[in-house]
């Protein structure tokens, strides 16, 4: 078994015997070493890899998304819960209403991406009311789709997308291209860094660049 898994296990049982101690059952809460969880490299796409997962969609919708998560590092149910009203186009704000603990923030895309929701929006229905990703008969995407949607485009990719590494992706890129921590900590929806530092992959060509330009001998 996986150490998620055992771990996940272990916080169950954990979690019984309090409730039995709490209600009596048992006198005292026995404890135990929790099972740890070996810290692993999780997956980020490179940006090239991003430019084919967007060359590999085959509508604008589907295009429109992927740049969207990826410049935005938008949770999977923040980006179906979006309403036209939620974007300003012309300034390019998108405004999160309720995010994860029902925060409120704000993300930002730029002109490309831009570009291209305005060219999807084209043909459907775009009142401030109206969800941004939609499905054929106008209803509001929802998670399960988008999850449907990121599948086919991995598979013609070559390479597993989910939003979550989509979301990596967009704070590690960003990291690399100039952004402070804090700066991502507000776009992310972060309540602290650590939080935050937990999504940036430092990749072996970072690592290569740090010690060119920082290593002691």
């Amino acid at each position: 078994m996986s150490d998620s898994y055992i771990n996940g296990h272990a916080r169950a049982i954990k979690t019984l015997i309090r409730f039995w101690h709490r209600e009596k059952y048992i006198p005292e809460v026995p404890t135990f070493k929790m099972p740890t969880i070996a810290k692993k490299r999780l997956p980020v796409l490179t940006a090239e890899q991003v430019k084919q997962a967007i060359d590999k969609c085959s509508t604008i919708r589907d295009k429109a998304i992927v740049m969207l998560l990826v410049e935005t590092g938008l949770r999977r149910a923040e980006l179906c819960a979006l309403n036209w009203g939620n974007i300003d186009i012309s300034s390019g704000i998108v405004r999160v209403a309720k995010g994860k603990g029902g925060k409120a923030r704000a993300a930002v895309v730029g002109i490309k991406t831009r570009r291209v929701l305005i060219a999807y929006r084209r043909g459907i229905l775009h009142e401030d009311k109206h969800p941004v990703f939609q499905i054929s008969n106008g209803k509001r995407l929802s998670p399960n789709g988008l999850r449907s949607i990121l599948l086919r485009i991995s598979e013609r990719a070559g390479f597993h997308i989910t939003p979550h590494t989509l979301r990596r992706t967009f704070a590690t890129l960003s990291l690399r291209a100039g952004m402070n921590l804090i700066q991502l900590q507000a776009m992310m929806g972060h309540s602290s860094l650590e939080m935050t530092r937990k999504y940036i992959q430092m990749i072996d060509e970072d690592l290569i660049e740090a010690h060119k330009a920082h290593g002691p001998i």
